[in-house]
């Protein structure tokens, strides 16, 4: 009983033993060709060659020097999947191969048009419409629109060049063959493509070559036939009227992606791209930019109705309100005192970081003259003004730059000939005298001094403190000069 508890045991053994290597075989016996395109794992990166596991009881072999990089490197590990093709089958290995390189015969050429499988070539001289390339031995015309995959400017640089092309047209028996580099080339792109989408997502970051401009913005390629824009606002934190300012076609650049968007039915997405955020946000470090009380030349940037936007730090702009433009005069508008483009100096005034803004003065880099005008003038001084308005109620006269006085018509009521005063004009220079002064309130008021022994005021020349001639000598001499 036990003996054929112990028969029937060995021969299910045996069965699922057969079973097996029966299933074994039929996964490794993978049926290639030459010309087969395949994706093995590297297994093996040895000194001269590169093993990979094609899925057939034999191994694939590509030498290392076809896979090294400009650095001689080999990039890749031991695990890595690579896209190959079959150049050679033997009892002991198959061949693989990036392309079809060295002598071939017309048959392996028309394989390779057949079973669109790169063959090397190397770029021997330009010609009418395109390039004379050498591809295993053989002369192949390849037309300058299928070089690359932008318009080639200067053909003279694919001069001596060797790299992969299709065979497009085979005829005549090897006699006429045309070749493309663009169609790999494309293939490629849109592998790459395909693999970067997959992994992108917003506020990634990328590095891209800007390949135009516009007057909105920069198109940036982040791999071979994507490209993503970076809007004009986002290109610098400062304010720029055009691209051009801040880059150039050509330029390797760092973006952030910000957007990403839908395209077309069957089109690529829509990617947006911010230079300006991987600088940081100058915002964020204002305090380390400047501080209240410092003083700083800026860029005027713009001007407004209110004021003017100077830009202290790229990103930062202060607001320099016109009342803050100056001491000595009135201003009505920024243009009197500031243009844009125009660089000044500045006194920081105020920081609200939250608000982002920045409270500015032009008028107190040069100081307040009214902090020291009581040792300028004093009580009983006379001294020489010019007329800047008059009001029903007097006259303003400038003293001194930003300091200006008030002479009410009280104070001329009593005089002799006070109806000449009926010809002042703005700009007149007249003599005066200090009565008061008033810091707090940023007020002078004026008088005319009452000469001895004279029952007017008019003076004679030289008997004011001045040494010159009395406001009504003033008044006189402008009605003469109106006469004549």
């Amino acid at each position: 009983m036990n003996d054929e508890k112990d028969e029937g045991r060995m021969e299910g053994e045996a069965e699922s033993f057969a079973e097996m290597l029966e299933n074994y075989t039929d996964s490794t016996s993978v049926e290639m060709r030459i010309g087969d395109r395949i994706r093995g794992r590297v297994i093996s990166v040895g000194r001269d060659s590169v093993f990979v596991d094609t899925g057939a009881k034999t191994d694939g072999v590509v030498d290392r020097e076809e896979l090294q990089d400009e650095e001689g490197n080999v990039p890749f590990e031991v695990g890595d999947e690579i896209d190959l093709y079959v150049v050679g089958l033997t009892p002991d290995e198959i061949q693989l191969s990036k392309s079809f390189s060295g002598p071939g015969d017309p048959g392996v050429l028309r394989e390779a048009f057949r079973n669109e499988v790169p063959v090397e070539g190397k770029v021997k001289a330009p010609c009418k419409g395109g390039f004379h390339v050498e591809v295993m031995k053989r002369r192949a015309f390849c037309p300058i629109s299928q070089m690359d995959l932008r318009y080639v400017e200067d053909p003279s640089v694919y001069v001596g060049a060797t790299y992969p092309f299709l065979i497009t047209r085979f005829e005549e028996n090897g006699r006429n063959i045309v070749v493309s580099r663009r169609e790999i080339l494309e293939r490629e792109s849109e592998e790459a493509r395909k693999e970067f989408l997959e992994g992108l997502t917003e506020e990634a970051e990328c590095e891209g070559i800007v390949t135009k401009l516009m007057p909105y913005g920069a198109f940036v390629e982040l791999v071979p036939g994507l490209e993503g824009m970076i809007h004009i606002s986002e290109l610098s934190w400062s304010r720029i009227g055009k691209p051009e300012e801040v880059i150039h076609p050509g330029d390797r650049v760092k973006v952030r992606v910000i957007g990403i968007q839908e395209g077309p039915p069957g089109g690529r997405p829509r990617i947006g791209l911010s230079l300006k955020q991987m600088q940081g946000d100058p915002w964020e470090r204002v305090r380390e930019i400047c501080k209240e009380g410092d003083r700083i030349t800026g860029r005027v940037v713009r001007c407004a109705d209110f004021g003017a936007f100077v830009e202290i730090s790229p990103g930062v702009e202060g607001l320099v309100h016109v009342s803050e433009m100056s001491h000595v005069k009135r201003i009505l508008k920024p243009e009197e005192v500031v243009q844009a483009g125009e660089e000044v100096t500045v006194l920081v005034k105020q920081i609200d970081e939250s608000r982002r803004r920045i409270s500015l003065s032009i008028r107190d880099v040069e100081g307040d003259p009214w902090s020291r005008v009581e040792d300028t003038f004093r009580p009983g001084q006379v001294v020489d003004g010019t007329v800047e308005r008059e009001e029903r109620y007097g006259f303003f006269v400038t003293l001194a730059p930003g300091i200006t006085g008030l002479l009410h018509r009280s104070k001329l009521e009593n005089l002799q000939d006070a109806g000449a005063l009926e010809n002042v004009r703005r700009g007149d220079q007249i003599r005066v005298m200090v009565e008061s002064v008033d810091t707090a309130q940023r007020r002078i008021a004026l008088g005319i001094k009452e000469e001895t022994g004279e029952s007017d005021w008019r003076a004679q020349p030289g008997a004011s403190d001045s040494g010159m001639g009395s406001l009504g000598e003033q008044l006189e001499k402008a009605l003469k000069d109106k006469e004549e």
